[in-house]
């Protein structure tokens, strides 16, 4: 019942008092004079105790407020003063006074989806994880049949702050089990259970759940959901489960994720024939288009990519034209910067200019402004280009990352080593907990021929992050590219190789120690791999070597052909020809 919408004339005048408040209580209904009036269970006393209550909540006196409201609410069973009550004490962190207030609102109104939703979250919010059986069996039985699987796939977002994982499993298992079995819902329980699984730490018993959830037919693509967040974390079998998947008509957005998914994997070739059946199958679908051209870009098809995008402008044309700002897509921005690379790459630079004063997304701006400045300072403008930068507005500490990483890199390319080394040292000292600035430290030391500071800084990185590869990578690769330490600088690339699996440029590194001890044979086996999964042109110098010294001239000059066709300034490339006194 509605209690200010028919109250009697004494309280009129007091009603604006208690208007500011109460829209935080009821979604007022408009009167309707011409209707006959109601009866309401509004009185004197109920109708203080509520401006009282409102106007304590509006003194910051939570606690009064709370007892005033919860009481109102008891006596009238009422859903919005049981919401506000629980909303009172929520604002004031009094965990245990909201979680009494959402009991009694579930006791009063049994029928309520609102309010075994708030006792199951707060209880969540305090930690309570074994006391959250019950209410998530009784939410999920208060939910309509049509909404049902969408809820039970929404419960591990519900228990991510978990802090015991295998307890949340444990609750939440017991809950599903009426479940398990059912036709329509089985696949989404045992998906459910594998998500939680998995974030448990426990991907054998998701996978397994994965292949349990596969066996029905009623949202069979919740169970492969789970089999490809399986498959990105590296876990044996996952994909012949995408794969069953992928046989029976999956949804656009499944592939479109299958293929980000062999991308991250560095399986660039099987991710550009997914994205071209998708493309095949629905030519006007906008996002697998750009997709296939940064694929086709980062896999040097400059041709092919430049096709690509441009085909997905054109799709894009009238979509974005009512849309500014956040609201408009990003997509059209990632075009213009890809498009604004395939063109530096040609060496037009007016053309990749002309893309990058294209991009107006907030979150792309900073990176063309960037770009910009680099362009400035091949065109020889230096000072104006570091001006550019400096100028440049932060929205956040990944911003101002972005700038001085751009900064370091201009100055690296235009040879200013010392000054680029100036300014990580100050980064550093600033933030001397930042390892990705201490490797760039690193890495301008290797380029200064500094290599004991090198190392030294690398060995600090290993020492403060001793799960990342980069550091055991970047060692290893140095010692083995000057030919010394051979047996400890394969320790160093096998770690690193170990620590992440496949990757292609540990690959290139293990490789190319293998050539420095005389293993040939080893070395173009894990360099051909590496470049089939991964065309890269420092990759393509060190396979192109390789087969030089090999004997195998011509497919040498093949491989450096390509590589210079993905990044002519490749400074190893040009260096590799030119001591070989390869003219190509």
């Amino acid at each position: 019942m509605n209690y200010y919408d028919h109250m009697r004339p004494t309280y009129r005048l007091l009603f604006s008092l208690l208007t500011a408040c109460w829209v935080q209580v009821h979604a007022q209904t408009p009167l309707q004079p011409e209707e006959p009036a109601k009866s309401s269970a509004m009185d004197s006393a109920l109708f203080y105790q509520l401006l009282l209550g409102e106007l304590k909540a509006q003194e910051q006196e939570p606690a009064v407020a709370f007892s005033l409201l919860l009481d109102a609410a008891r006596k009238t069973g009422d859903e919005a003063l049981f919401r506000r009550s629980v909303q009172i004490a929520l604002r004031a962190h009094a965990g245990d006074s909201a979680l009494q207030a959402a009991k009694a609102w579930q006791n009063a109104l049994p029928a309520s989806r609102e309010a075994t939703g708030f006792v199951l979250q707060i209880l969540l919010n305090l930690n309570r994880l074994a006391q959250t059986q019950e209410p998530l069996k009784r939410l999920l039985a208060l939910t309509p049949q049509a909404e049902r699987a969408d809820t039970i796939w929404a419960i591990p977002s519900l228990y991510e702050r978990a802090s015991d994982k295998q307890l949340a499993v444990t609750v939440v298992q017991k809950a599903l089990t009426p479940l398990l079995d059912d036709p329509k819902l089985g696949a989404t329980a045992w998906a459910t259970l594998g998500r939680l699984w998995m974030a448990a730490g426990n991907p054998v018993a998701a996978l397994s759940a994965a292949e349990k959830g596969q066996r029905f037919a009623a949202h069979p693509e919740h169970p492969a959901w789970l089999a490809l967040s399986l498959m990105r974390a590296d876990v044996t079998h996952a994909e012949n489960l995408v794969k069953n998947h992928l046989a029976n008509k999956p949804s656009t957005e499944f592939r479109m994720a299958y293929a980000q998914t062999l991308w991250l994997a560095h399986r660039q070739a099987e991710a550009l024939k997914e994205l071209q059946n998708v493309n095949q199958q629905q030519p006007d679908y906008a996002p697998a288009t750009l997709l296939q051209g940064m694929l086709n870009l980062e896999m040097g098809h400059l041709d092919s990519a430049r096709a690509d995008l441009l085909r997905y402008l054109e799709l894009m044309k009238g979509q974005t034209s009512a849309q500014t700002g956040t609201s408009a897509p990003r997509g059209p921005s990632q075009a213009y910067l890809s498009l604004a690379q395939i063109a530096l790459l040609r060496k037009d630079l007016p053309q990749a200019q002309d893309w990058l004063q294209r991009v107006d997304h907030p979150d792309d701006v900073l990176t063309a402004q960037l770009r910009r400045a680099g362009l400035m300072a091949q065109q020889g403008q230096l000072e104006a280009a570091l001006t550019l930068i400096h100028s440049l507005p932060e929205r956040s500490a990944t911003e101002a990352r972005l700038k001085l990483s751009a900064e370091v890199q201009i100055l690296r390319d235009q040879k200013q080593l010392t000054r680029a080394r100036s300014v990580l040292e100050t980064a550093l000292a600033d933030n001397p907990e930042d390892i990705d600035i201490l490797y760039e430290l690193a890495m301008l030391a290797e380029k200064m021929d500094d290599l004991a500071e090198m190392e030294r800084l690398l060995r600090q990185l290993m020492a403060a992050k001793p799960e990342d590869p980069q550091a055991y990578n970047a060692l290893g690769y140095s010692l083995a590219d000057r030919g010394q330490r051979l047996p400890e600088a394969r320790q160093l690339i096998e770690k690193a190789l170990q620590l992440k699996p496949n990757d292609p440029f540990i690959m290139d590194s293990l490789a190319w120690v293998a050539f420095r001890m005389g293993q040939n044979d080893e070395a173009l086996r894990l360099l051909r791999s590496a470049f089939r999964q991964r065309p890269d042109a420092e990759i393509a110098a060190h396979l192109g070597e390789v087969l030089w010294l090999s004997g195998q001239a011509d497919e040498a000059r093949s491989v450096w052909r390509e590589g210079l066709e993905l990044n002519p300034e490749n400074e190893t490339l040009k260096a590799t020809l030119q001591r070989l006194h390869v003219p190509l």
